[in-house]
């Protein structure tokens, strides 16, 4: 593994007990330059994973609470009168930060849903006809609330595909909870954290992940894939040829991760499921994501395997 990112990792697990392949996953998503969403019930730790995440990078982090009446203005920022000159002076949001956790999005009005989305694929904000360019680099994690629960928006299918990955933590296993309840607390821990890294060596990293070799051969292999998407009776939609770009951004920093410069097999294996599973809907329904889509996905790959 990576040694930088190894370092990471190790100091991550001592935070998040007993999730290492979301952490993983997560890592994977910032150094590829992507947006994570995770969607899980209250309290599993999607707050601690991105505080810790931005703490061990290096990098400034700024936490939302999405409510019903949080207005696009308080997210991106507004212009202000000068007092001693004509025009205006621009006073940033708190969009303007390194890693923005965007607590529970599906509880905010759609307005202010895609203004945050829009400065995601934009890297930048337009307030009053200027154009105001976001932090490099500029990593939003969102959690959203599972869509049953009461005063929720749900994300539609062309702003949860600005998400380059999709996560759920779920429940710690036995051995992980007794570790949490017998340990320091979480805050603590947090507050004591060193940076492992800086913004400087992410950004290096996060170029050193694009130019990852990817084979003929593992191209054809990430177009059998889409294609059984599409054509099988499994989903109602295949994934896009977008979605293919995407999954090979994030199985060359999966390869990264594990000190190789070239992607293999195993990588978008790995990255897959969590790539996907926002942008499909079982055959017969109409929400995207839940487990029958992960079901399907490691179907879908155990057919396809090389």
């Amino acid at each position: 593994m990576n040694h930088e990112l190894g370092e990471i990792l190790a100091q991550l697990d001592g935070v998040l007990v007993g999730k290492r392949a979301q952490l993983q996953l997560a890592a994977c998503c910032l150094v590829a330059g992507g947006h994570l969403l995770i969607e899980d019930l209250p309290g599993v730790g999607k707050t601690t994973l991105a505080h810790a995440l931005a703490r061990s990078f290096g990098l400034e982090f700024t936490r939302v609470q999405f409510t019903s009446d949080l207005l696009p203005a308080d997210l991106l920022g507004y212009s202000l009168p000068r007092r001693d000159a004509d025009g205006l002076v621009f006073q940033p949001g708190p969009v303007f930060t390194q890693v923005l956790l965007a607590d529970e999005i599906n509880r905010a009005p759609p307005k202010t849903q895609s203004a945050l989305l829009e400065a995601m694929e934009e890297r930048q904000v337009s307030v009053d006809g200027r154009s105001h360019a976001l932090p490099e680099p500029f990593f939003v994690i969102a959690t959203q609330n599972p869509h049953d629960q009461r005063g929720t928006y749900p994300l539609p299918e062309s702003q949860l595909d600005r998400f380059l990955m999709s996560l759920s933590l779920g429940y710690p296993d036995a051995a992980a909870e007794r570790a949490l309840l017998l340990g320091e607390d979480r805050r603590e821990l947090l507050r004591r954290l060193p940076p492992r890294l800086d913004r400087a060596r992410l950004l290096r990293l996060q170029q050193q992940a694009q130019q990852v070799h990817v084979s003929a051969a593992l191209a054809d292999y990430v177009q059998r894939l889409l294609d059984a998407t599409r054509q099988g009776p499994d989903f109602a939609c295949g994934l896009s040829p977008r979605a293919g770009l995407l999954l090979l951004r994030a199985a060359r920093a999966h390869a990264l991760l594990h000190a190789r410069d070239y992607c293999a097999p195993q990588d978008v294996q790995a990255v897959l499921p969590a790539v996907a599973v926002h942008r499909l809907a079982a055959a017969g329904e109409q929400q995207a994501g839940g487990p029958l889509v992960v079901a399907r996905l490691q179907q879908l790959l155990q057919r396809l395997a090389l």
